[in-house]
């Protein structure tokens, strides 16, 4: 089997184009009759993403609800849209330092990655896929990024996916998520 290289385009030059097909989507009807996730390829193709189960938002609501009350001085949001070289990506959590957030300013998507991204695995993803999405957050600008397993294991990575034994960020996060 061959091998294929994919050069993408800057992230700066990227992110112009990220910003206003994502505030294009957002005014679109039609593309807001869609229930499900949407994120966008490095074209600013839709691609829909496959309806999450209950387990996966109440991952995420257990994260954010933990990012929140464990760090102070920034803001935790789902479904996070971040323009990445590759398009806009949706972190399934991320938190954001009040700096960050001021440099979002009225913009429809994050120009740079939120400091932490989580993804929360659903039964379909590949870990190719969420390796590359990491990649992303962090050619972006993130700090962290975490993956939370389909039995609510974390993983924290740092840039060049170096394996974390914690957030260096969040030092009081759990290494594994409860559900009650």
């Amino acid at each position: 089997m061959s091998m294929v290289t994919i050069e993408l385009p800057p992230q700066e030059k990227q992110t112009q184009f990220n910003l206003r097909r994502w505030t294009e989507l957002l005014a679109d009807p039609e593309v807001n009759k869609i229930e499900w996730r949407v994120e966008t390829d490095r074209y600013g193709h839709i691609m829909v993403m496959s309806p999450p189960a209950p387990k996966h938002g109440a991952f995420q609501s257990r994260i954010a609800f933990l990012l929140q009350t464990n760090l102070s001085n920034g803001t935790t949001i789902t479904e996070c849209p971040v323009s990445t070289a590759d398009g806009v990506k949706a972190a399934d959590v991320a938190w954001a330092s009040a700096g960050r957030m001021a440099e979002l300013g009225d913009k429809s998507c994050f120009p740079r990655s939120p400091e932490i991204c989580v993804e929360v695995l659903s039964p379909d993803n590949t870990d190719a896929e969420i390796r590359e999405k990491m990649e992303l957050y962090f050619d972006a600008g993130a700090k962290e990024a975490w993956v939370c397993s389909l039995s609510g294991v974390i993983s924290f990575f740092g840039p060049g996916l170096s394996p974390l034994n914690g957030s260096q960020l969040c030092a009081k996060f759990p290494q594994e998520i409860a559900l009650s």
